[in-house]
């Protein structure tokens, strides 16, 4: 199948217009015009992991960091770092990264992160979008519903919390009568034509209307669709970056400490403390990544600990005078998104009916090792 299909179906999970502003995301090298059979899933793209691609006969890579965060000045093939976009360019392998908005959607990495920790009754760390919703409401051919709701569905509509391809449908009869020039699917020009019809209803957010909206066209047997367009006014759809919550039952800080390093298999963190030291921790703050600018919220959110990585001296220091008890586990624990990434493209494959592989990166991309 073609890149653009599963990539159609990536960002109805995981939309790039979630991703915080400057943040690229998206298509880094290659096309999604091109056939895919073997798709691989990274943390990073490193020349190592690239290596391992060729090797694997990958076609396609999707990776939580971006491989180009700046911009190339230039493109030689003696620096290891710029010799990887030309082995990637040469062995027609794409290049696509999902970011932020990784860590930002419903059910993602800070959802999983808290999951396998126990934090329970979570809520954002920082709130980052809200997204107004609206209603479609179609109206066409009984026989036509079905694929009417399929077509919907694989364009982002329908989805409401846990669910998907959510609708409603009312049955009614639709009149008309075509014109000169009229195209008809169903009906003669000049004679008054009534049909059994569904009207059928889906919500979505409004990034995605003009997105709906051709694929509803697409799909109408009709030569001119009736439908309503409506804002919804009752109902937004809320997103933020890190989560805060709650473990069942307050636990000594060094017992968290021993969990943190189990369920990352970490040889070691850093630990930041206050003065006055915590013995027990029960509501808990986490950022997946680089989340040090955040920490005033985890104290706002008055959270007895705050787990993020790549925390600086200064800032360890500005966190230290907070009160604010934190824990570095490193960037790398983001590497949970491989598996839970992998298990989610089996089931859209299983769904859709794809003729392809996906496989896991198994190349450490860590630099750092404790001694």
């Amino acid at each position: 199948m073609l890149a653009k299909t599963f990539i159609e179906r990536f960002e109805r999970y995981c939309p790039q217009w979630l991703a915080e502003d400057g943040d690229p995301v998206g298509l880094h090298i290659g096309t999604l015009d091109n056939e895919i059979q073997r798709v691989m899933m990274t943390l990073d793209v490193r020349p190592e992991v690239v290596a391992e691609a060729i090797e694997k006969q990958v076609d396609f890579i999707v990776a939580k960091h971006p491989p180009i965060f700046r911009s190339i000045r230039r493109l030689r093939a003696d620096d290891p770092q710029q010799k990887m976009y030309m082995d990637l360019i040469k062995h027609n392998i794409s290049v696509y990264a999902a970011h932020t908005n990784m860590d930002i959607i419903h059910d993602g990495l800070n959802d999983w992160f808290c999951e396998m920790l126990g934090i329970e009754e979570t809520t954002y760390l920082v709130p980052t979008h809200t997204i107004k919703m609206k209603k479609l409401a179609v109206f066409v051919p009984i026989e036509q519903g079905a694929s009417m709701r399929k077509a919907l569905g694989k364009a982002g509509a329908g989805q409401q919390g846990n669910y998907q391809n959510t609708s409603y449908s009312l049955i009614g009869t639709g009149r008309f009568t075509p014109q000169e020039d009229a195209h008809p699917a169903i009906g003669e020009i000049g004679k008054e034509e009534s049909v059994q019809e569904a009207k059928i209803e889906v919500i979505f957010p409004e990034t995605i209307t003009e997105k709906v909206l051709q694929a509803m066209v697409e799909a109408h047997p009709y030569e001119e669709p009736a439908y309503d367009l409506y804002p919804l006014d009752n109902l937004s759809q809320h997103y933020g970056i890190g989560r805060v919550g709650q473990l069942k039952a307050p636990v000594l800080l060094e017992d968290f400490i021993d969990e943190i390093k189990c369920v990352f298999q970490l040889e070691g963190l850093r630990l930041i403390e206050p003065k006055a030291k915590r013995q027990n921790v029960q509501r808990i703050a986490i950022c997946g990544g680089s989340g040090e600018q955040f920490y005033q919220e985890a104290v706002k959110a008055k959270a007895d600990v705050y787990i993020t990585g790549d925390i600086s001296y200064h800032t360890a220091h500005d966190i230290q005078a907070n009160g604010l008890t934190a824990i570095d586990p490193g960037h790398n624990i983001e590497r949970e998104c491989i598996p839970r990434f992998i298990k989610k493209f089996n089931e859209w494959k299983a769904e859709e009916g794809w003729q392809v592989d996906f496989i896991p990166s198994e190349t450490s991309t860590n630099p750092f090792q404790y001694k």
